[in-house]
């Protein structure tokens, strides 16, 4: 009986030897967004996870290796709190996890809505002295989709600028929309714009 053991024993031991434990931080993903759904804010984004391997892999592990999941395929409009499980986080061969902090996090979705603004054009310079130059745009609105907390501050899209200081006759351009850093999405990026030169009678 004793030397059953003993060999038991040593078998843990020799299993055991070569392995190392560390904790790091893995960047969060979100997958499986409902499509009329879009995320406004998660109370963390970074998950702090404990993994086990062997010393010769734990060696190359690091975060961008890792990939820990949070499936939202099922979440409603609100907020809602969604569990991070051992098997939600993708690893390298070899190595385990052996704890995740926190084992939850809070996500807060919102309807994505659709709506039609107009478009503005950007114009920057000054035509020579007793000229003007005027703008006119194709098409003149835009559909613009996203979060609908976003989507109902936009009264309307804005052109990049367009430097009018040397334009003579007739100049069409195809201007690029400005989002202003928002999360939204024009139906189409550019909007075609022509200047129109005219000098004013005195």
């Amino acid at each position: 009986m004793s030397a059953v053991l003993l060999s038991v024993l040593l078998w843990f031991f020799v299993a055991s030897r070569g392995q190392s434990e560390i904790a790091l931080e893995a960047p969060l993903e979100f997958r499986g967004i409902p499509a009329e759904l879009g995320i406004i804010s998660s109370n963390v984004k970074t998950v702090m996870l404990t993994v086990r391997g062997r010393e010769r892999f734990m060696k190359t592990l690091n975060a961008a290796n890792i990939r820990v999941f949070i499936d939202l395929s099922k979440a409603k409009e609100g907020e809602g709190i969604y569990h991070v499980n051992k098997e939600d986080v993708k690893l390298p061969f070899a190595i385990s996890v052996t704890n995740v902090e926190p084992a939850s996090i809070k996500v807060k979705l919102e309807e994505r809505v659709s709506r039609s603004v107009p478009v503005r054009v950007s114009i920057i310079g000054t035509p020579e002295k007793g000229a003007a130059v005027s703008a006119s745009v194709e098409p003149e609105t835009v559909v613009i989709r996203g979060l609908k907390s976003e989507i109902k501050q936009i009264r309307y899209l804005v052109t990049e600028d367009f430097d009018i200081t040397d334009v003579k006759g007739t100049v069409t351009k195809s201007l690029e929309l400005d989002t202003g850093g928002m999360n939204i999405i024009p139906e189409i990026s550019k909007v075609t714009v022509k200047f129109t030169y005219r000098e004013n009678k005195t």
